[in-house]
């Protein structure tokens, strides 16, 4: 991440676990919200404190091996690709990996936000998630936390 200075925010987004590990991780390239942003360009990436037990049970991954509360990793939005029926949706599961539970197709409108140079840290930095895209000051973040981690779970 290029800083202009310490003045300058980053941009942030927290998801549920494991989401949030799945994106920083490069397995996942989209998010998916039920609201569209104008924002493109470099975000970090936070790992909420919930989990989210549907996703759980398809990956095997142990909720208590994923970090919670923290900025886990960055990575790059480029652009939005509006979902306005299932079929669509569904089509991109092994890009989002997201389970929607919605019964009326006409209620049915997503935005996904398309991702690359995804990047998990080396090392977390506890911080609080908010909704939507937040604020953080770059001034929290060091060289040592933007090595990139060599440790992924094998899916």
């Amino acid at each position: 991440m290029r800083y202009v200075g310490y003045n300058t925010q980053l941009k942030c987004i927290s998801l549920n676990q494991p989401y949030a590990y799945l994106l920083a991780s490069g397995v996942k390239s989209i998010e998916i919200r039920k609201w569209n942003t104008k924002f493109r360009g470099e975000f970090l990436i936070h790992a909420s404190k919930s989990v989210n037990t549907d996703a759980m049970s398809v990956y095997p991954i142990e909720a208590t091996d994923l970090v919670k509360g923290a900025i886990i990793g960055k990575a790059y939005l480029y652009g939005i690709k509006k979902y306005s029926n299932r079929d669509d949706f569904i089509h991109d599961f092994n890009k989002h990996f997201s389970v929607d539970k919605t019964n009326h197709e006409s209620s049915f409108k997503r935005y996904g936000f398309l991702i690359h140079n995804s990047m998990l840290f080396e090392k977390s930095i506890p911080y609080p998630g908010k909704l939507g895209f937040f604020d953080v000051n770059p001034g929290l973040l060091n060289n040592n936390n933007l090595k990139e981690s060599i440790w992924y779970f094998d899916l």
